[in-house]
């Protein structure tokens, strides 16, 4: 993946914000990329554009040498649906199916999906698969989320502050899960959170403050996600 001279701004005249404001680097594949920063310095923004939900103000976005914004609405739904699982803060589960049903929901948008029962398996999800939404814990609910997204089979999971609203314990089983996922997988990841101590997992580590990228490091001292401390 590469990203070159990416810029977004809202609003306009004296209202106007810019969010985006340069931003370049570039991603292989099967990295565990961290987008670390503060809140306001863009994140969110940047992989909502990775993720074809937002479009850039100027610059561009390409995986495997195809630019997103060369892409019609049709070629971008299927981008979206063949290409990126999506991980967020707010689980966004279909609340009258089943754990199973919801994620088969996911295999359903996929050309090649993987077999349901190995990925509630390997989430540990095999006992709950009858449960519904309300009938889980926040953890619990996440882990569906992930199994939804990664049952696609994609070739980048996009996790956007993937534990925010979880407690410690359960944030740190939630990242070796997508840890995990990227072993099992080969999925490239790559995750918004403004925690440093997650920064620790990643492969690479993109910095960023006020829209652009302060700091673009390879992690030389990588731990596991059972190693995090914060």
């Amino acid at each position: 993946m590469e990203i070159a001279d990416l810029r977004k701004s809202f609003g306009q005249g004296e209202a106007r914000q810019d969010v985006l404001r340069g931003v370049n680097f570039t991603v292989e594949k099967g990295e565990v990329c961290v987008l670390l920063g503060p809140s306001g310095s863009g994140k969110s923004t940047l992989l909502n554009i990775i993720g074809a939900i937002d479009k850039p103000g100027g610059g561009y976005v390409a995986i495997g040498g195809d630019k997103l914004q060369d892409m019609d609405e049709k070629h971008l739904t299927q981008y979206r649906r063949l290409h990126l699982g999506y991980v967020f803060q707010m689980y966004n589960l279909i609340p009258n199916l089943n754990v199973k049903e919801n994620i088969e929901v996911g295999a359903y948008l996929s050309a090649r999906p993987l077999d349901v029962e190995e990925v509630l398996t390997t989430l540990g999800l095999q006992e709950h698969k009858y449960k519904y939404p309300n009938q889980l814990s926040g953890g619990q609910q996440q882990r569906v989320s992930i199994g939804r997204a990664v049952v696609k089979n994609p070739d980048i999971l996009l996790c956007d502050e993937p534990t925010g609203a979880l407690d410690y314990k359960t944030s740190k089983e939630i990242l070796g899960l997508i840890e995990n996922c990227n072993r099992k997988y080969g999925t490239t990841v790559i995750m918004v959170t403004h925690n440093e101590a997650i920064s620790q997992m990643a492969d690479h580590v993109i910095r960023l403050r006020d829209g652009v990228v302060r700091h673009n490091t390879m992690n030389q001292t990588k731990r596991t996600a059972a190693k995090l401390e914060w």
